[in-house]
């Protein structure tokens, strides 16, 4: 006869199973998360951007209010146990880069879903630094992550709970049944597979519409005298705590190896950079890797339709560090509890 256990187990480490994990934890359910700790991965490269108004439509990011007072409270209070601060909150400057965007945002700007986000004053901008600093707007309750601390920090402290393993789990090496879980001659009460991209190789989430594009972001050397604020005119531009500068970033949905970019996106971001920054800007490095997107989805989780102690979390795309604390929240609660996933969102509704 089979033992029954409490534990979850939980395949990769990156924004979305590091949340999934501060959730168990938050309420005291033993977990394991294993991860092949690569050194570049989509949550380990991302910018960690958190911005409300977005996109070429500028339009407020669907569910915004509710995610980042969720992000807010999370980040923090991850920050405090682990006395490392990894969130920042930061003005982000928008300008306008043609006669059409301007006229395009003329009209939102009057949007009523607009105005918790719009600073009220003209963001007045350094003419030396930045080509054409007018014909602009600033965002309110915008800020970063930084990924790579907050994950590798987490990291640490689940290793220290002996909760943290590297591993490359292969999906024929997890067993399930009506009573739990099997991986590693250890029981499980469940796995959730929160992979990333490598999920749509996955036997049991095949079916799952993965539209996945590899994106590529700068590191860049700049002189911003004294400017801090994230800017954005056809590409955007992070201002590090520690100094340095990210930009970026592309996108690319046809690609043959997820670590190298094409050529001609590059170049053409590095124009576009050149035609944000007037002050002379250094390309110093660059990084590579792909966003998991689901098609049509903001976001699927849930278990699977027949096999109910197999969970998933997947397509967060470029927006993990702003949804992942609510979107863990909300899947761990409905495993433990046994609430009703929004169906927006849930698994089982969608792609099956």
């Amino acid at each position: 006869m089979r033992v029954m256990s409490s534990r979850i187990l939980i395949i990769g480490q990156g924004l979305a199973g590091t949340a999934l994990a501060w959730r168990l934890w938050e309420r005291g359910v033993p977990f394991l998360i294993v991860d092949r700790d690569e050194p570049v991965t989509c949550s380990k490269v991302a910018a960690g951007l958190i911005t409300p108004i977005t996109g070429m439509r500028l339009t407020v990011s669907w569910r915004y209010d509710l995610f980042y007072r969720e992000a807010l409270r999370f980040y923090r209070a991850c920050g405090k146990r682990l006395k490392q601060r990894f969130f920042f909150p930061r003005g982000y400057v928008r300008l306008l880069k043609n006669e059409q965007e301007i006229a395009k945002w003329h009209k939102r700007r009057r949007d009523p879903d607009m105005q918790p986000f719009l600073h009220r004053k003209t963001p007045q901008l350094n003419a030396d630094v930045i080509h054409q600093p007018e014909n602009g707007f600033q965002q309110r309750h915008a800020a970063w992550l930084d990924t790579n601390a907050y994950l590798e920090s987490s990291r640490r402290f689940f290793a220290s709970l002996d909760s943290w393993m590297k591993a490359d789990v292969e999906p024929r090496d997890v067993h399930d049944d009506a009573e739990g879980v099997e991986w590693s001659g250890q029981r499980f009460s469940h796995v959730i597979w929160a992979q990333g991209w490598s999920a749509e190789k996955h036997p049991l989430f095949h079916w799952v519409p993965f539209q996945s594009a590899l994106g590529t972001i700068l590191t860049v050397q700049a002189d911003l005298q004294g400017e801090t604020r994230i800017l954005n005119r056809g590409c955007w531009l992070l201002p590090r705590h520690d100094g340095t500068l990210r930009a970026g970033s592309t996108y690319e949905w046809q690609f043959d190896d997820p670590h190298t970019p094409s050529a001609d996106q590059v170049q053409k971001l590095e124009a576009t950079l050149h035609s944000l920054l007037k002050a002379p800007a250094q390309i110093t490095a660059t990084q590579t890797a792909v966003r998991p997107i689901i098609k049509n989805r903001q976001a699927l989780m849930g278990t699977h339709p027949t096999h109910p102690r197999v969970a998933f979390l997947n397509g967060l795309g470029s927006k993990g560090s702003l949804r992942s604390p609510w979107l863990a929240r909300h899947l761990i609660e409905h495993l433990l509890d046994g609430t009703t996933i929004d169906t927006e969102m849930d698994l089982q509704s969608n792609g099956v």
